[in-house]
């Protein structure tokens, strides 16, 4: 497998007005009454697959149905009428990835209240700016979709990445302003992306030999300006959060995440941050975070 941190690419940047990241605070949507609080607990947040609040059904998008990415899957809770509006995530994988390695988070988002693709790029050797722009195109997607675009809030959305697709998400929430919150997963990314404000949970590997932590996730989490928080899986290879391996301890932190920053549900407080510490579980071998609110 060729190592996505060996390949120095050269693309053109363009400078960007970052998102302020109070603004986008200030105006998410109120804690959804759709979730009673006895729902919201760590094992239920820890556990697998659809296994949430919500039911969840699926919808295929081929590659010749998709505008400006490569097709994927389409992943929506079915009793969630009563919730109003739905915050939007797009989950884009890493270099020459398909979309089987990041699908683990569609089942596991939607059954906690969102709408969810999971995609595959246009090409897998599509460089980071490519990434960001085609998980630009599927938010797009699933806000115009027939089946789900009247279930989802065009203004909260979010957007995870993996390896050169977390680079991707990183230079996304430069770019688009409605995007309230990033999951960026071992990323890579060899040029300033500019100023990022937008709420960041970062995902790293502590054996990651293909975009090392002190190259590139340290960095990355060093300069964003915003609420953030990182997570380092103990032990971890780059393809710690990829095809389920570390599932059940991701999804505590990434539901949680996306929670309180795209719905502004600060239920979701007591499992970030402050509130917890993640480095007393031994599959954590370090945890930070900053600026939360």
């Amino acid at each position: 497998m060729v190592a996505a941190g060996a390949l120095i690419f050269s693309m053109t940047i363009h400078a960007v007005t970052p998102p302020d990241a109070l603004s986008i605070l200030v105006s998410a949507a109120e804690p959804s009454d759709c979730i009673a609080d006895s729902e919201i607990t760590s094992a239920a947040l820890s556990d697998t697959r659809d296994n949430g609040p919500f039911s969840v059904s699926t919808k295929h998008v081929s590659r010749q149905a998709a505008n400006g990415f490569g097709g994927g899957t389409i992943h929506y809770p079915t009793d969630a009428s009563g919730c109003g509006l739905m915050g939007g995530i797009a989950v884009i994988p890493g270099y020459i990835s398909h979309e089987s390695s990041i699908k683990w988070w569609g089942p596991r988002l939607a059954s906690w209240g969102f709408v969810v693709i999971t995609m595959n790029t246009n090409s897998i050797y599509d460089q980071p700016d490519s990434r960001a722009t085609q998980l630009s195109a599927a938010l797009d997607h699933i806000t115009s979709d027939s089946t789900v675009g009247h279930m989802v809030d065009s203004k909260r959305l979010g957007a995870i990445g993996w390896s050169m697709g977390g680079g991707g998400a990183l230079r996304l929430a430069t770019d688009r302003s409605t995007v309230r919150a990033i999951i960026p997963q071992t990323p890579f990314y060899d040029k300033s992306y500019g100023n990022m404000s937008t709420p960041t949970l970062i995902i790293s590997c502590e054996n990651d030999r293909i975009t090392p932590n002190v190259q590139y996730t340290d960095v990355f989490y060093k300069n964003a300006s915003g609420p953030k928080m990182k997570v380092e899986v103990n032990n971890g290879s780059h393809f710690c959060p990829s095809y389920r391996f570390n599932e059940v301890l991701l999804s505590k932190p990434g539901i949680a995440w996306m929670q309180r920053y795209i719905n502004g549900d600060t239920r979701f407080d007591q499992f970030l941050c402050a509130n917890e510490n993640y480095s007393n579980d031994t599959r954590i071998s370090h945890y930070d975070y900053a600026n939360c609110s």
